[in-house]
Parts: structure tokens; C-alpha cells; sequence
């Protein structure tokens, strides 16, 4: 069995792709199941905007490529291109990398440790963590807090709620006149409402699937709350839409938004697709007026402030490769395991044997002192006869190899 880490992300596959083989937490804890029971003996799937990745523990990590296609209905031939396999040294640098901030679309955003400590949380309460993810990311947290205090890695960073309000500010200026539309209540939208209630827009308003969460959200920046069901006959009324929730399907779709220019006469409507799978239908963007971006439209924008944060991966590069060797170390020890227990089950073997025939001898009148002399001799000679028949039987440059590695391993000095 080896460590894997296999996937996608915004490098290597665009948003229609990514957002196909995306997990909502809610579905996360049945694909580890399901996954471990046929591909895996440790499983967690990190699942955010920008990457889905799967972490395991597997002797066959082409059939985890297959299984991630199959549970998302999908042709195989129409992922494959677009995943990567790390396994082993790769695989826990990348874990660090990602953790720290230095594999992100915006480097050094911090959003990106919390999204992994989640998936984590998860994949333990569905029992599919073991000794081996355990301890990757009892190490990868680590790290990941070792780059934040030692290095300016978030320093000049600019997130993708940052970013939206930017956006915004290009096509409106001045935002104090516009009304916000925030759709979802999650954590990324929290952000969002946060960055633009600094901006004091007209007015600010949530919509969620349950009133009570987004009426709780609205309450924070001053606004009010409609359920996502009343969306349609309200869309017109804003200005500036952002959306980031857990929808499988999108929610705003191509008519909902020709409507809402219609009745809007024309105005311009700035929209901000955080999520992943996508909440607004693609054509959208096809629409006169209507300005829409996704995730990976906002790339530029974040990449602000790209020079500092760029000397500061520097720093982090080198923290992460220190932490990499140093965890292979305790890797690659794991694979000496059952030598060892098998070395010291033989031990006992021995040492259980010549107990026996020494409490024998003493059963039999033989002195305690003369029992134990023959229990030491039997054993000296029994734990010393496989390496000297070794070292007897062994020539030229073998032996003298053998011969100082035993110096080594018995410690002999003289």
C-alpha cells in the first residue's frame, strides 16, 4: 500500500470541468465510504471552488481515477486528461503546499487551511481515517501554521472577495449607490458581505434557502433576507449579485436573468459566480449588460501584491521541503515494521523456549544458578548464530560489508 494524492485543480482543468467532480460536504462522508470499501484502506477528499483531490491509502490508485469518474457519472476519457497522481514524497508535498497556501489560485490565502481541516474532520468521523492520513495531516496542519508565523506568505493578499469588490469598483466606481444581492449563507459569502458592507452600498440583501441562516447573516451587515424560492421576482432590484453556495444545479438561470435586464431597462448587472459547481447558468455571460464572472475570471485581480507574496513562497518552499524529509524519514521507517515485529516475535520464541527447558532443569533438581548459565549460553548462542554462519559464509566485498554493518548494529568497537 502507498500514499496517493490524486485529483484536479485549477491548473490542470478549467470550471467545467472542476465543477463536474466536485463533493458537497453533505455527500462527502457516503463517497469515503464507498470509496474505502473498493478502492482504498484510508481515505479524505479535499472539495473547494478550485480543486477536488483525493487522499488515500492504496495499492491501485488507477482504479481511484476510475471510481472519482463513476460516482460522478462520468465518461472516464473525459476526466483522466485533467487529473494528476502524486504518490508518496509528491504526494505529502503537495498536502503541505496546498495546507500552506502556495498550490492556490490567490497564493497565500489563508480560506484554503480551513476548507482542509474540514475535509479531514470529515473523512474522521467517517472512520476512514488510519495511522497513515493521520499523521500526514497532524503534519501538513503543522506546516501549514510553521509558513504562517515564519514567513509573510498572506501578507499583500488579495482573496476572492477582495477581488469581487475591485470588480465592482470598475464598473460602478463609487458602489455607494448600488444594492447587493448576496446568494447563500456559507462561509465564502460571509467574506463577501463583510468586504462590501465596508463599501456602504445602498442596500444589502440575502438570500438563502432557509430565512432563519440567512436572516441571521443579513442581521451581521445590516440587511434583510428573502428565500432563494422568492429570487426570480426580486433579481431585477440589484445591482451587483455575488453567489456562492452548495447547489448541484445552477440556480439562476439564463430566462431568470433576461428577465431581469429586461425589467431593469438595460442597467448593468455585475455578477460573481463563487461557487463550484457553477450557480449561474454559462450563458449568462453571453447577455448585453450583464457583466459575469467565475472563479477563474478573477485570477488577475488576486494576482495584486504577486511580487511580495512571491518572496515570501520562497520561504515557505524551503520550510515545506525540510517538513517533506523529514516525514518520508517517518514513511519510510513504517515499512520496517513487520521486519521488526517479526524479528522480535522470533526473539521471543527463542527466549520462551529456553525458559522452559531451564525452569525444566530445575524441576529436575538442578541447581537455580546452573539453570540459568545453561538459559544465558543457549540463548547467547541461539540470537548470535544467523549473523555469524552469515558472516562465515560470505566472500570478498560481501563480507566486508557484512562484517561492518554487524561492527554496526552489535556496536563493536575494538
Amino acid at each position: 500500500m502507498q500514499l496517493y494524492t490524486i485529483g484536479v485543480n485549477h491548473n490542470t482543468a478549467p470550471i467545467s470541468i472542476r465543477e463536474h467532480v466536485a463533493f458537497n460536504n453533505e455527500i462527502i462522508r457516503h463517497a469515503l465510504n464507498d470509496l474505502t470499501e473498493k478502492n482504498a484502506t484510508e481515505a479524505a477528499i479535499l472539495s473547494t471552488c478550485n480543486r477536488t483531490e483525493i487522499y488515500v491509502q492504496s495499492s491501485t490508485p488507477e482504479t481511484v481515477v476510475k471510481w472519482l469518474a463513476q460516482y460522478h457519472h462520468l465518461d472516464l476519457n473525459n476526466v483522466q486528461p485533467y487529473t494528476y497522481t502524486l504518490s508518496n514524497q509528491d504526494a505529502v508535498k503537495h498536502a503541505f503546499r496546498v495546507a500552506s497556501g502556495l498550490d492556490s489560485m490567490v497564493l497565500g490565502e489563508p480560506q484554503i487551511l480551513g476548507q482542509f481541516k474540514q475535509s479531514v474532520k470529515i473523512a474522521q468521523d467517517a472512520g476512514t481515517l488510519g495511522t497513515l492520513l493521520h499523521k500526514l495531516f497532524q503534519r501538513t496542519f503543522e506546516v501549514a501554521k510553521e509558513v504562517r508565523t515564519n514567513t509573510d506568505i498572506g501578507s499583500s493578499s488579495i482573496s476572492m472577495a477582495a477581488a469581487a469588490v475591485k470588480l465592482a469598483q470598475r464598473i460602478f466606481g463609487d458602489l455607494s449607490g448600488q444594492s447587493v444581492l448576496f446568494i447563500g449563507a456559507g462561509e465564502m459569502i460571509e467574506l463577501c458581505a463583510d468586504h462590501f458592507a465596508a463599501q456602504k452600498p445602498k442596500s444589502m440583501t440575502v438570500a438563502n434557502r432557509t430565512i432563519e441562516r440567512g436572516s441571521d447573516l443579513a442581521e451581521k451587515i445590516g440587511g434583510k433576507a428573502i428565500l432563494l424560492h422568492d429570487l426570480p421576482d426580486h433579481l431585477a432590484d440589484f445591482d451587483i449579485v455575488i453567489t456562492s453556495t452548495a447547489s448541484q444545479l445552477p440556480i439562476v438561470g439564463l430566462g431568470m436573468v433576461e428577465r431581469a435586464v429586461k425589467a431593469r431597462r438595460h442597467r448593468p448587472m455585475f455578477m460573481v459566480d463563487l461557487a463550484v459547481p457553477r450557480d449561474i447558468e454559462p450563458e449568462v455571460a453571453e447577455l448585453d449588460d450583464v457583466f459575469l464572472y467565475t472563479v477563474d475570471d478573477l485570477a488577475q485581480v488576486v494576482n495584486d501584491g504577486m511580487v511580495n507574496r512571491q518572496e515570501a513562497a520562497m520561504s515557505a518552499e524551503k520550510i515545506v521541503e525540510a517538513r517533506v524529509e523529514s516525514f518520508m524519514h517517518w514513511f519510510k521507517k513504517r515499512d520496517s515494521v513487520p521486519t521488526i515485529k517479526a524479528l522480535r516475535d522470533q526473539a521471543e520464541e527463542m527466549r520462551k523456549t529456553e525458559l522452559e527447558k531451564a525452569l525444566k532443569l530445575i524441576q529436575k533438581g538442578e541447581s537455580p544458578e546452573k539453570a540459568l548459565e545453561t538459559l544465558s549460553n543457549a540463548l547467547t548462542n541461539k540470537f548470535l548464530h544467523a549473523p555469524s554462519h552469515a558472516l562465515h559464509q560470505s566472500h570478498g566485498d560481501e563480507h566486508v560489508k557484512l562484517e561492518a554493518l554487524l561492527r554496526n548494529l552489535y556496536q563493536i568497537k575494538n
